[in-house]
């Protein structure tokens, strides 16, 4: 575990220099717009920008790499969910009918379907790359002033800061602890089957938990003995003023917004259909 994961990295980017304030508005009003929308024309211009952005970010693979491993098996049992749930979902949805094979029983592939979970498969698209360049690119510190900005309480927002900070430092204890287990002939390597691996790490959760449990309780006390919470406001290190690149950011989203809106609501429905 070399390469943290989920952690802010700073980077000279523009999307690096972007104020924690700009980056947080152009994801949620993102994530709004691609939950809201099912035009696969607006979808697929999402897509595109996401991956140019997430491009320009120059993130490494490697940083983010095994959530998104969990991510793509969720939509694999989602979208098979979908399926065996409401085969016939897409039909319902855009009134017409074009099978392709009956496989047994009462279920049968129809283009509708596919069309409906393509567009399904799209929004988790354009969503997660979003969603984790977020946390990859975003000074803990400056979010929490970034949410304590649009009014919420420094109080919530300083424990976001602190459990976006923690996650390095449960990665570096579970690092540590596993190359504790090993030395007393625990295998968690790939030499071992996956059974007992399984077991191996969950052997390793225990400790991990305690060590966590541990860390929380020295925190607080700190904090408790420093007075935070005292004061209805607080001033923040590494807050910033917004500047050019992010007024460009919040212009950009707030036109990709609008624009998605009025071409998914031109002719009164957010289904894109393709089958008239």
């Amino acid at each position: 575990m070399s390469v943290k994961m989920l952690t802010y990295t700073n980077q000279n980017t523009p999307i690096h220099r972007l104020t924690g304030a700009s980056k947080l508005l152009f994801f949620v009003l993102w994530a709004l717009t691609a939950m809201i929308i099912y035009d696969t024309r607006c979808l697929l211009a999402m897509f595109v920008i996401a991956v140019v952005i997430f491009a320009v970010s120059r993130v490494p693979f490697k940083q983010y790499s095994f959530v998104l491993y969990l991510i793509l098996i969720f939509f694999g049992l989602n979208q098979i969910a979908i399926f065996l749930f409401s085969p016939l979902y897409g039909v319902e949805l855009y009134g017409t009918r074009h099978d392709i094979v009956h496989l047994f029983a009462w279920y049968t592939l129809t283009w509708e379907q596919l069309f409906y979970q393509f567009n399904v498969a799209l929004k988790y698209a354009v969503v997660v790359p979003i969603g984790l360049l977020f946390l990859l690119v975003t000074d803990p510190s400056e979010f929490a002033a970034s949410l304590n900005r649009i009014g919420v309480s420094y109080k919530v927002a300083y424990s976001v800061a602190i459990a976006l900070r923690y996650i390095p430092d449960i990665q570096q204890d579970f690092q540590n602890i596993s190359f504790s287990a090993q030395a007393r002939g625990i295998d968690i390597s790939r030499k071992e089957k996956f059974g007992k691996r399984l077991k191996n790490v969950v052997s390793i959760l225990l400790p991990l938990i305690l060590t966590s449990v541990e860390r929380i309780e020295k925190i607080s006390t700190a904090m408790e003995l420093r007075g935070f919470g005292r004061g209805k406001k607080r001033t923040w290190y590494r807050a910033r003023p917004l500047r050019k690149g992010d007024y460009i950011a919040i212009a950009m989203i707030l036109i990709i917004t609008v624009a998605c809106l009025v071409i998914t609501f031109a002719d009164g429905s957010r289904f894109y259909n393709i089958f008239k």
